[in-house]
């Protein structure tokens, strides 16, 4: 059959053939009134485009209604075959060149969201609408195509869980920014957010059956970026630089998304990574710039006074892809490679910076705080910061002079990263790791900086066997100082006209404040026992220990004024509660025969011994000085 479109114009021909499909035979109608004379003179009737929109709406129905056929059973052959024969009949509609472009122009307002949605259906079907797509950004406006194409790409929440709806649009925008002759920073940018939250929300929806489609989308989203960056190829002058630098924000946060996934899983990505990776370079990002945060400043140097909050919004993930992008580096040689880097470079140089190495504790931070990394990622990334922070580098630098406050913020939310990896890692290697790595944060600080992030992370730790280890940290701080300072060897004692004043926060009523954090919480008279055995454990051992040291030291790290009330009260609010608490305890599990009894006071028995000597040193320390 045919339709005339004009007296003299030339024919659209359609198949001619019989068909026992009567939504087929519905489709032939349709496409033949739609080429219709009498169909683009109603065209320009209309007041608006909107109005002119609805001619299309008998076409758009059948499209419909063959798709929730084949929805209906995603198995039944002979729907997917009824499927492809639609999408091939409209596929031969619309490539005609005898065909009307403002029919073109009037279909493509709606009909690209219903065809995008046969992609899920079969892979033939996911071909034609491929095709069907390409054929519209092929002969409609690029700016036109580029509002199309968005609004198609922002569907119901459902269709988040079939990304194969995805693909075509994405291919579709990738197209048409390579068509684009003006304003193209603008267009590209406004396309930014829907893109990007597209690849969100598919990334969260997604099961372990859906990976692969997942990969078809990410081809997707990669194959816009190396357009954007053949379109950043041809401009000049300011627009240039600025669209290298929102392409640079494109890939880190695209590097943040695709990085979710299981462990079993993250080889398959680098594949992906690598062709991210091989954009760094002409964004002018490096390893280094990416772990000191130097580049990241760069890329927020897009001319601010353009820029809407939607689009900064989309890239709130930068620096996760940031640091993601050195971790995906030091996972992979292809991935360090595509990046024309090398690793032994950028370590080398941090190693020699100190204010580099807290820069890139601070960005490896996002990682290892991050729900969603797998663990191989963190494990890489705790890997790379001990082979940043190796070699005694703290012996490298006086402190004395060192200023590391505006880091301090950076360093502790690193340090409590840090802490989570310690307490929920599933490998012992990695734990092990993850707690070297602290002590070297740890020491890479001065003294007063290093006790700050001791002290917050023992208050505002939810572990208690986390805060035992803690405890015993600061309890080696402690130990350093007091060596540093000439403990006596065997018995001997130093007299008295050898103090020092203390120029330690590790040397003062500093340190025993922490005791009295987990001895007396602020809330509540005594620590919960026996869960908080350990924490209580340590925070006596580090009582203990420094009773002992400045019995034997004879030096006078504490005013005596001071010594003596700080004593009194650890001696009356501390270690007498605690010792009542503690017997009640031990005499209630006594009477019991059961585990639970058995282990309870097993547990008590060493805190039991530890708080009578503790109890024993005040005593003779009071005793002494009254």
């Amino acid at each position: 059959m045919s339709a005339t479109l004009s007296a003299d114009a030339q024919h659209v021909d359609f198949s001619t053939q019989s068909s026992a499909n009567p939504l087929l035979l519905r489709l032939h109608q349709t496409l033949t009134t739609c080429a219709m004379v009498r169909f683009l003179l109603r065209l320009f009737q209309f007041a608006d485009f909107r109005d002119s929109a609805e001619a299309a709406f008998p076409l758009l129905d059948i499209l419909e209604s063959c798709y929730r056929d084949c929805e209906s059973d995603r198995d039944d052959d002979a729907l997917k075959r009824n499927g492809v024969e639609i999408l091939t009949e409209l596929l031969r509609f619309v490539s005609s060149p005898s065909l009307d472009q403002v029919v073109m122009d009037v279909l493509s307002e709606e009909l690209l969201k219903v065809v995008a949605k046969f992609a899920i259906v079969s892979e033939k079907c996911c071909e034609i609408v491929e095709r069907i797509v390409s054929r519209f950004t092929a002969t409609c406006s690029p700016r036109d195509m580029v509002l199309v194409l968005c609004e198609a790409l922002v569907p119901p929440s459902e269709m988040f869980e079939k990304p194969t709806y995805f693909g075509p649009l994405l291919s579709g925008l990738s197209e048409v920014f390579l068509r684009m002759q003006r304003r193209q920073f603008e267009q590209i940018k406004s396309a930014m957010p829907v893109v990007l939250n597209v690849l969100k929300n598919v990334s969260h929806e997604l099961d372990d059956e859906g990976d692969c489609y997942f990969h078809s989308l990410i081809r997707g989203v990669i194959s816009i970026a190396m357009s954007i960056r053949e379109v950043c190829k041809k401009l000049e002058g300011g627009r240039k630089e600025d669209l290298r630098a929102l392409l640079g924000l494109f890939v880190l946060q695209i590097m943040a998304f695709i990085s979710h996934d299981s462990a079993e899983q993250v080889l398959i990505y680098v594949p992906f990574v690598s062709q991210l990776s091989n954009l760094l370079p002409f964004c002018n990002l490096s390893y280094l710039g990416l772990l000191t945060g130097t580049d990241i400043e760069k890329l927020a140097s897009i001319d601010q006074a353009e820029e809407t909050d939607d689009c900064m919004s989309c890239f709130s993930h930068i620096k996760h892809g940031a640091a993601l992008s050195v971790v995906w580096g030091h996972v992979s040689d292809e991935v360090m490679k595509a990046a024309e880097e090398d690793f032994a470079v950028v370590i080398d140089n941090l190693r020699d910076s100190q204010t580099g190495r807290w820069e890139a504790v601070g960005m490896i931070k996002y990682v290892l705080s991050s729900i969603d990394q797998p663990w191989e990622l963190k494990k890489q990334a705790i890997d790379l910061l001990l082979s940043v922070t190796d070699g005694n580098t703290s012996q490298k630098y006086n402190y004395e002079h060192a200023d590391c406050s505006i880091y301090l913020p950076s360093l502790f939310s690193a340090a409590q990263a840090i802490e989570k990896v310690i307490v929920y890692a599933p490998d012992a290697v990695l734990r092990k790791n993850s707690f070297a790595l602290l002590k070297r944060i740890l020491d890479d600080v001065p003294p007063y900086q290093r006790f700050d992030i001791l002290k917050a992370l023992i208050t505002n730790s939810n572990y208690h066997s986390m805060i035992a280890i803690l405890m015993d940290l600061a309890k080696e701080e402690v130990s350093k100082e007091y060596k540093q300072r000439g403990l006596p060897k065997n018995d001997d004692t130093v007299g008295l006209e050898n103090e020092l004043p203390s120029s330690s926060p590790f040397l003062g009523v500093n340190v025993l404040q922490l005791v009295e954090y987990v001895l007396k919480p602020p809330k509540g008279e005594c620590p919960s026992l026996p869960e908080e055995s350990d924490a209580v454990l340590s925070a006596l051992n580090l009582l203990r220990f420094i009773l002992i040291a400045e019995s034997t030291t004879g030096r006078k790290t504490y005013p005596e004024d001071l010594l003596k009330k700080t004593l009194q009260k650890a001696y009356t609010e501390w270690l007498l509660p605690l010792r009542t608490l503690v017997a009640g305890i031990e005499a209630e599990n006594e009477k019991d025969d059961d585990q639970l009894a058995i282990d309870t006071i097993c547990s008590l028995n060493p805190v039991q011994l530890v708080l009578y000597r503790c109890i024993e040193l005040v005593e003779e320390r009071l005793q002494h000085r009254s």
